[in-house]
């Protein structure tokens, strides 16, 4: 058994997990405010350029895109013409509905996914469809027992990430295997076959968190 160590190095953070957006951002000035200085950054206009297209001024534009001021639907339609979006793009962060999954212990999906091995036993803890983020994400709950099969035979898109309950299990990924025990998290590329290859102390349970473009 080969076991795997590394510094972990983290390069800094894109954005602030625990920032917290204003609540005046649910007004629809703000969110259509957002979405204009979006679709300006992306298309790579500058506000001066879009003041010349518009007929708008620098400064009315400015109160837009900060949601000071409550736009005409006029003034809408120039932007969208501007920008080439259609206008209902705009109520786009005011209109759209934010999904949470609440499952409660014990009531998370049984299932059985694609190339699972014989008595382990997977418990689907809640799923979300087609999102804004782009990004599917599949938490599991995996309990094995003294008749579960071991050895890694799972392979598919993604980057998983587990984390041990309960139970004592060696872990393979690729070439390496890991130890794993209450606390431990495993991180990793899903391409590359991995699985519970030794089961050294049952029953064990561990969360299974997968995630994928939507794309996919």
């Amino acid at each position: 058994m080969t076991t795997k160590k590394n510094a972990m190095t983290v390069a800094p953070f894109s954005q602030d997990p625990h920032s917290l957006r204003e609540a005046r951002e649910k007004v629809l000035e703000v969110a259509i405010g957002r979405e204009v200085r979006a679709h300006r950054r992306k298309q790579n206009i500058t506000v001066a350029a879009l003041s010349e297209t518009t007929g708008l001024s620098v400064g009315m534009l400015s109160k837009i895109e900060n949601g000071n001021t409550s736009p005409s639907l006029t003034t809408l339609q120039s932007l969208a013409n501007a920008l080439s979006v259609p206008i209902t793009m705009f109520f786009r962060g005011f209109e759209e509905e934010r999904t949470a999954i609440h499952t409660k212990a014990g009531e998370g999906v049984e299932l059985e996914r694609e190339g699972t091995r014989a008595n382990h036993q997977y418990n689907l803890l809640g799923h979300l469809g087609a999102n804004k983020s782009g990004v599917i994400v599949e938490p599991y709950m995996i309990t094995l027992n003294e008749n579960s099969d071991v050895f890694p035979t799972f392979q598919h898109d993604g980057i998983e990430t587990i984390y041990m309950l309960e139970g004592e299990i060696n872990y393979r990924h690729g070439d390496q295997v890991y130890p794993l025990r209450p606390g431990d998290t495993l991180f990793f590329d899903a391409d590359a076959p991995h699985g519970p290859e030794v089961l050294v102390k049952l029953p064990a349970r561990y969360l299974s968190i997968i995630s994928y473009p939507q794309n996919t």
